[in-house]
């Protein structure tokens, strides 16, 4: 049998004990993958044919890598006497351990686990997933004997859809390394991060070269990549353009008369809907004694359906409930219920049927399409009012400190891989949606290239 070398972040994994679970959180190429196959097949070491271990991609595509990883790894080790299946994605060990690579993507691939039992499920790329909702389901099929540890094993870099609720669960909680109390599982956790420049079994110079041209114009999301800080937000879509110092303001109890004010909405049902009222700035000071440059917005407050527990998900509130509630909302701030809102709900939905818009114009809410233009450009413009908000001659956008789910969505969606210049469209990005129609309202006259409003 080859000597298996392992790097310091592979060493330091595997002298955990299983009775902590593990959230192996870094940069690219630390080598977290080879990681779990090594301590999968530790797990099957220690506890022979009691070892039932579940291995979980978002797609079957992504099981590819690491199923290359696991022949090499176990054919060192086991030869021909551990047998692999590919039809099933099962390994199948010489002491009776158990290993399958499977998929989960929606809650209906959840059928094929459930009732079954498993005793370690190690999930890579978690970052994939938008919010933790399919993972703490299947936290139900970890049972074992009674003197045997179960254990969960994540793994994901900093960015994509589900960089908020991982940061947030497992990375600020306590320092690398030590052990902490995560109030969802209701276990010890250690938070094991890595970098690619920790490992020695890769020419770390080209790496580096290779992460530096996968993102030529974004510093945040290749110090993400580089250093595996979670606290970058990856290199979220906005990261660049959005400070708390410089974009929040606090609380306004009124909106100056001399302001124009519209709504502005993304409509959901079983997805967040999301409405914000925007005060449109003359030039001029505003309730909080800042100034704001002629034509700056400021949201003054939100209107929400997410559900707490999972921003990615709406109340499924019917029009005419969601309605009388914008009617009720802007009676409170003496505003018209009007504003704009994304052209899909202008669609006529059937023969002789009306629109959603017209379900909200009967309810007493009144919306027009947005200005037309691809999504492209309504992020451009969206970026350019955070990034020039506190310039005094520049209009800005603002956004009031209590509206919470902007605040708990935005900062951290992340750009979409494959379209860097666009957003991820997995995440929730309800918020950023409303937000950028009301940046495209028709009586704007925009030219990107310095922005000009008119």
């Amino acid at each position: 049998m080859k000597e298996i070398k392992l790097n310091g972040f592979q060493e330091k994994a595997l002298a955990l004990p299983e009775e902590f679970d593990l959230f192996l959180g870094g940069g690219r190429g630390g080598g977290k993958s080879y990681a779990l196959a090594l301590l999968a097949m530790r797990h099957v070491e220690m506890y022979g044919d009691k070892a039932r271990i579940l291995y979980l991609r978002k797609t079957y595509k992504g099981l590819a890598d690491y199923e290359l990883i696991t022949r090499e790894l176990f054919a060192m080790v086991y030869g021909t006497a551990a047998r692999y299946n590919a039809g099933e994605h099962v390994w199948r060990f010489p002491n009776g351990g158990y290993m399958e690579l499977g998929q989960l993507e929606t809650h209906g691939d959840y059928a094929k686990y459930q009732g079954r039992s498993f005793t370690l499920l190690i999930v890579d790329e978690a970052g994939q997933y938008p919010s933790s909702e399919l993972l703490d389901i299947m936290r139900s099929n970890l049972r074992g004997p009674k003197e045997m540890p179960v254990r969960v094993v994540i793994a994901a870099n900093p960015g994509g859809p589900g960089h908020h609720w991982l940061a947030k669960r497992y990375v600020f909680q306590a320092d690398p390394w030590t052990p902490f109390y995560e109030s969802k599982s209701k276990r010890q956790w250690i938070y094991a991060p890595s970098t690619f420049d920790g490992n020695r079994f890769i020419d770390t110079e080209q790496y580096r070269d290779q992460l530096q041209s996968a993102c030529p114009d974004d510093p945040e999301l290749l110090r993400a990549w580089l250093e595996g800080d979670w606290a970058v937000n990856r290199g979220a879509y906005f990261a660049s353009v959005i400070e708390e110092s410089r974009n929040a303001v606090p609380t306004w109890q009124d909106i100056p008369e001399d302001w124009s004010v519209h709504l502005t909405h993304d409509f959901g049902s079983s997805a967040p809907s999301v409405t914000y009222i925007c005060a449109v700035s003359p030039g001029g000071e505003g309730p909080d004694g800042r100034y704001y440059p002629r034509d700056s917005i400021v949201l003054v407050d939100e209107l929400h359906t997410a559900r707490r527990e999972n921003p990615n998900n709406g109340l499924g509130w019917t029009v005419p409930v969601l309605a009388e509630e914008i009617v009720k909302w802007c009676a409170e701030w003496e505003v018209k219920p009007q504003g704009v809102a994304d052209d899909a709900i202008f669609a006529k939905t059937g023969s002789g049927a009306g629109s959603i818009a017209d379900e909200f114009s009967k309810a007493g809410v009144r919306f027009t399409p947005a200005k037309k233009a691809d999504r492209i450009t309504g992020w451009n413009i969206m970026r350019r009012l955070l990034a020039d908000a506190g310039k005094p001659d520049r209009p800005g956008l603002y956004i009031a400190r209590h509206c919470e789910y902007f605040w708990d969505t935005v900062p951290y969606l992340a750009r979409d891989q494959k379209r860097v210049e666009d957003l991820e469209t997995t995440g929730p990005d309800h918020a950023a949606d409303a937000v950028r129609y009301g940046c495209l309202r028709k009586d704007r006259v925009i030219d990107i290239g310095p922005i000009r409003w008119g």
